[in-house]
């Protein structure tokens, strides 16, 4: 496969969205985003959610630019671009077990200081984790199947759960 340059990760919380991201970034030299740093901007004292206008304008800069990895759940009509400009799409169809048990190691790790995070890991928030990889699950799921309908050329399903063979097929 030629390297792409223009790459869309989608999958649920755990999927292994932002790892991929990163080893790509790595071995392509391309930079990756995360959606939710699009949503949020990042504060010391806090995060605050951009304006729509704010948000779709720092969206636009990434995806007219040359070469990007956006990974993110966000599938809703301002990610559109996302899914139009990318040369690849790539939908991270983990088991549902497989994100459970990935938040609650997440959530240990982060607690204890060994993964850093974008955001204060609460119990509140990793509660929420596991409604948001619910609802993907029974609604969420159905929507990026729906989108990839149009992309099936440049889309690819990965229901495994084991990175190396995605990365093995991507390089």
């Amino acid at each position: 496969m030629n390297n792409p340059t223009k790459i869309r990760i989608i999958g649920s919380v755990g999927s292994g969205k932002t790892t991929l991201a990163k080893k790509l970034s790595a071995k392509w030299k391309i930079p990756y985003y995360e959606l939710d740093n699009v949503v949020w901007r990042r504060e010391s004292t806090g995060d605050i959610r951009r304006t729509e206008e704010e948000r779709n304008q720092f969206l636009a800069g990434i995806t007219n630019s040359n070469a990007w990895i956006i990974e993110g759940v966000h599938n809703e009509e301002w990610t559109n671009d996302t899914f139009e400009k990318a040369d690849l799409i790539i939908f991270l169809d983990t088991p549902y077990y497989i994100r459970t048990y990935r938040i609650i190691k997440r959530f240990i790790k982060q607690k204890l200081r060994i993964e850093k995070s974008h955001y204060e890991p609460t119990w509140q928030i990793f509660f929420k984790m596991f409604k948001w990889n619910r609802y993907f699950e029974e609604v969420g799921k159905r929507n990026v199947l729906k989108i990839l309908d149009s992309y099936n050329t440049h889309s690819v399903i990965y229901k495994g759960i084991r990175m190396k063979k995605l990365e093995y097929a991507l390089y």
